[in-house]
């Protein structure tokens, strides 16, 4: 009796497979690929953070109106923080975290000489001791007017940097708006109006950012 040998079937080299899967795989993720331009993409990217388009699209449309509405009379303010600090500061002022509070207020009294970039103002009604003055530049230092505020937070901003730049160009505008028409030597010995924000430090070293001065 006479056997066949079983015919051998042609074995396709793996190298071979692998290669195949990878141009299908190819094919695939070129299908599904969205190939964009150059402004496409740019267009699509995160808006990068510009602080004097902060500044001008906030002061004076919401920061200036928000302080003024929130603003209460510095002696009423001072006497409550004499009386019980963190519940003045509850009432009256805004913080975040446990950082010190911020308050808006307004208050009228008499103008002194400006020195080092600050307008002393006395104040009636006040705790024996204390000096109330307002910066009139030409370095404002702060964020008295972004905490202020009320509704400009950390979480709408990238980082630390952007945050205090938003404050910088808040007083930036501030100055621009306010500071740069406003004949300070002229108000030596007149009795001013004024409203503006501060930070707590300390009731006894008042130094107010101001919105208005009249």
């Amino acid at each position: 009796m006479t056997t066949t040998a079983p015919t051998s079937r042609r074995r396709i080299p793996a190298r071979w497979i692998i290669a195949a899967a990878v141009a299908v795989l190819v094919v695939l993720m070129a299908a599904d690929t969205e190939y964009r331009t150059v402004e496409t993409a740019a267009a699509a990217a995160p808006k990068k953070f510009d602080p004097a388009t902060f500044g001008a699209q906030n002061y004076q449309a919401k920061v200036v109106p928000a302080i003024q509405a929130a603003a209460v009379d510095l002696p009423v303010l001072l006497e409550a923080l004499t009386e019980d600090k963190e519940a003045a500061g509850q009432k009256y002022g805004k913080r975040q975290g446990s950082g010190p509070y911020t308050f808006a207020v307004k208050a009228t009294g008499t103008a002194g000489e400006a020195r080092s970039g600050l307008l002393p103002v006395t104040v009636k009604g006040l705790p024996d001791g204390t000096r109330v003055s307002l910066q009139i530049g030409p370095a404002i230092n702060g964020t008295a007017l972004r905490d202020a505020a009320g509704y400009i937070t950390f979480g709408q901003f990238t980082n630390q940097v952007e945050y205090a730049d938003a404050a910088t160009a808040l007083n930036n505008e501030m100055r621009a708006k306010l500071l740069n028409g406003l004949d300070v030597a002229a108000l030596d010995g007149k009795e001013i109006s004024f409203v503006g924000a501060f930070t707590l430090l300390t009731p006894q070293t008042v130094t107010i950012t101001p919105v208005a001065v009249t």
